[in-house]
């Protein structure tokens, strides 16, 4: 039986949401997973997204719109699935290494076969996914500062940027043959001992995602002119290793 760190209407939508797959699916249904930061115990209701891992038997388009009540329900708008085989999953190790890595090391098994128990990924293509990722980062964060002025959307977009940046500053770490933690503040700790670097602006950012502070667009201006400026750094730095 799992235990998990989460809001009690968030289990309970998780439950009814395992409910629903093992209703709609049955026996084509292999195993759900729960990954990031609802199963490491980091979920904030604001901006943490439940994510869930649904693998079938097939995923065919005509079996995957069986979900389709279910994956749009409102009650559910929380929880974020994907959908693969067993198949996709280990032939795609090489291509998507730092997702993988992510949830093999962090990951709660809430229904059926435990998948992830012998999945093991080669580490050369770290370095690659990680330059390709900041760059497409980078150039997203700065188009879409451009064509919005609207704050709730540039929060937004500071602090899911943010966040989906850390996992790879994790993978940074790892190319320098260290074993990553998994708490937001100690891998941004890490980072500062390892590439020298002040966080003091990645620590900001982070310390008002927490605390769900209310900004003002002065505010998310300022943190998001400084968290492009630091982008730019990590993602030379990894270019270099």
């Amino acid at each position: 039986m799992y235990e998990l760190k989460l809001p009690v209407k968030v289990k309970a939508a998780l439950d009814d949401y395992i409910v629903g797959l093992r209703a709609t699916y049955t026996k084509d249904l292999v195993s759900v997973i729960l990954y990031g930061s609802a199963s490491s115990g980091e979920f904030t209701d604001r901006y943490s997204n439940v994510n869930v891992m649904v693998v079938l038997k097939e995923t065919s388009l005509p079996n995957l719109s069986r979900a389709h009540p279910l994956v749009s329900s409102k009650k559910f708008s929380m929880i974020s699935p994907v959908f693969f085989t067993e198949e996709y999953i280990f032939s795609s190790l090489d291509v998507f290494p730092i997702e993988f890595l992510d949830i093999v090391e962090n990951y709660t098994v809430l229904y059926g076969k435990d998948i992830m128990s012998g999945i093991k990924v080669d580490s050369r293509n770290l370095r690659f996914q990680c330059e390709h990722e900041l760059k497409s980062k980078l150039i997203n964060i700065k188009r879409r500062y451009l064509i919005s002025n609207k704050q709730k959307e540039l929060e937004n977009l500071l602090f899911t940027t943010f966040t989906s940046t850390l996992h790879i500053m994790r993978n940074m770490l790892r190319l320098k043959g260290i074993n990553p933690p998994y708490m937001k503040e100690a891998i941004l700790s890490e980072y500062e001992i390892v590439f020298g670097r002040d966080i003091k602006t990645l620590s900001k950012i982070l310390w008002a995602k927490n605390k769900k502070m209310a900004l003002t667009y002065r505010d998310i201006d300022a943190l998001l002119v400084g968290f492009v400026a630091e982008l730019e750094i990590i993602a030379s730095a990894v270019d270099k290793l």
